[in-house]
């Protein structure tokens, strides 16, 4: 028989990915399923990308890439971050990689030692505290609440912090919750790191361009503490390349050599074709093409639109999201509550009787830290989401 090593046997399954392999089993069975679990935009990539990515193949990028990615790309992301974001870069602090989560991943590996702490607040990705598990760290989760908008502050940060602290990661916007932290927010985180130099920041940037307030602000931009953040990014999100897996960190050399010796190992450098989508992406100003616009127009559309149906469910209670494409209601006023036959005693249970009784896929709030809450994607169409919240309106309607 065979022993599976601990760290699998540890390892959980990603929630987001579970209930999507729960919704499409229902659809197998003929089951009209909405699914709002996973975190992918529904548009397709835009022309110029693939046409870019048709060129690689004809002029034969079919070899083997450099580890942390060609040089014309990692060049490219540097005037992406200096046009964008005002941010000073040389390619060999740029390591290119099979996606975002992947970046962080090797950043996690190159930077934790077993029992070391990492700050995660929380509400939190899925995978950022999986990924410390393999890297053997400890998850130190700082509770932020709706009341604040699902964002921390430099208080319960500088409180959270002890000698073992090793590792803060955040994203902005926020997955699940869609909140944007703002320049004078992440001032004042800076302002805390500042003074612990021993611990490095990972600032998850993903959806940098879904952002509904202007602007976007990276932590980066305060020279103080630059050379303690590893910004990480990718083209996942912004540019609807999901399937293409091409992420970036951007960091102070020393992590970025770590990083690209990780890689050597595991992967070598990511897929040479994506790898040539992805320079056109970043040499193309946003403002140059109207896809990126078109695409946050709709996510914002369809934000205000599940804001509306959302406040006419009695008991459900939801912050105003500024960007990603997510709403993470607070249902726990359903706790307790039953149709006769279910019984709610937490996330997981309302997302499971939503799924069953009128085929709606949702994530419970445990996998993100907030077991009080369920996260909705939109990056559906406004027909889906509207029948989508119908369904559910009516199904909560049970729960006497």
């Amino acid at each position: 028989m065979t022993t599976l090593a601990n760290r699998i046997q540890y390892l959980a399954e990603s929630e987001t990915l579970a209930m999507s392999r729960k919704s499409r089993e229902l659809k197998a069975e003929g089951h009209d399923v909405i699914n709002l679990s996973l975190g992918e935009p529904d548009f397709n990539t835009p022309d110029y990308i693939k046409i870019a990515a048709k060129e690689g193949i004809d002029k034969n990028f079919t070899f083997y890439p450099p580890v942390a990615g060609y040089e014309d790309l990692r060049k490219a992301i540097c005037t992406k971050l200096k046009r964008d974001n005002n941010l000073d870069y040389e390619s060999n602090q740029i390591v290119v990689s099979t996606g975002a989560k992947q970046s962080i991943a090797n950043v996690m590996l190159s930077l934790v030692n077993p029992g070391d702490e990492v700050l995660v607040p929380a509400p939190y990705w899925v995978s950022y505290r999986e990924i410390i598990k393999v890297a053997e760290g400890k998850s130190v989760f700082i509770p932020a609440t709706i009341e604040n908008n699902f964002k921390i502050t430099p208080q319960q940060l500088e409180a959270a912090i002890t000698p073992r602290t090793r590792v803060l990661i955040y994203s902005s916007p926020c997955n699940p919750t869609g909140s944007v932290y703002t320049r004078e927010e992440l001032k004042g985180i800076a302002n805390v790191m500042a003074k612990h130099p021993e611990i490095t920041i990972i600032a998850d940037e993903i959806y940098e361009h879904i952002n509904f307030i202007g602007k976007h602000e990276s932590i980066c931009q305060f020279g103080f503490i630059k050379d303690k953040v590893v910004l990480v990014n990718g083209v996942s999100k912004g540019f609807a390349m999901t399937g293409w897996r091409i992420g970036f960190i951007a960091a102070p050399i020393a992590i970025a050599k770590a990083c690209d010796k990780l890689q050597g190992q595991f992967t070598s450098g990511a897929s040479s074709i994506a790898q040539r989508a992805a320079l056109k992406a970043f040499i193309t100003s946003p403002d140059a093409t109207p896809d990126m616009k078109i695409m946050q127009q709709a996510f914002r559309e369809r934000r205000d639109l599940m804001l509306k149906l959302l406040a006419e469910i009695p008991g459900m209670k939801v912050n105003h999201p500024d960007g990603a494409f997510y709403i993470f209601p607070d249902i726990s006023w359903y706790f307790g509550k039953s149709d006769g036959k279910t019984t709610i005693s937490n996330s997981n249970d309302l997302c499971m009787y939503l799924l069953k009784k009128v085929f709606v896929a949702l994530v419970p709030g445990d996998a993100f830290g907030d077991p009080r809450c369920i996260r909705f994607s939109y990056a559906t169409s406004t027909d889906k989401l509207t029948e989508a919240v119908r369904r559910i309106k009516t199904a909560l309607l049970d729960l006497k």
